[in-house]
């Protein structure tokens, strides 16, 4: 069972950036499609950017477009997310996870192998 560890977080006032890191450990790492999610205070997970196996195939949700950036380092077994032009509205825990349902990149439901989570807190 693959395991993941996020790391990268913290507190940033509005308009700063952040690159928040998730390193796998055991199971094959480039074969796996990777997705970042976050949670906010109350509020359900909900979908970041996905990025698949090889790096292609990336997708974003819309609140994130333009600002954010997910790359993976299949050598170091590590996905990033690069966060620009942060807002008080992206202030949540940040997970990284693995797709592993044929379903809609975007559910939650599709992924599983959770970490732990890194939080972010953007300051206005």
């Amino acid at each position: 069972q693959v395991q993941l560890v996020e790391s990268g977080g913290g507190l940033v006032q509005a308009g700063g950036s952040l690159r928040l890191s998730c390193a796998a450990s055991r199971g094959t790492f480039s074969n796996y499609d990777m997705g970042w999610f976050r949670q906010a205070p109350g509020k359900e997970r909900e979908f970041v950017a996905r990025i698949g196996a090889s790096g292609d195939t990336i997708y974003y949700a819309d609140s994130v477009k333009g600002r954010f950036t997910i790359s993976r380092d299949n050598a170091k077994n590590t996905v990033y997310l690069q966060m620009n032009s942060l807002k008080a509205e992206d202030t949540a825990v940040y997970y990284c996870a693995v797709q592993r349902g044929r379903g809609h990149y975007a559910n939650t439901v599709n992924y599983d192998s959770w970490g732990q989570g890194t939080q972010v807190t953007v300051s206005s």
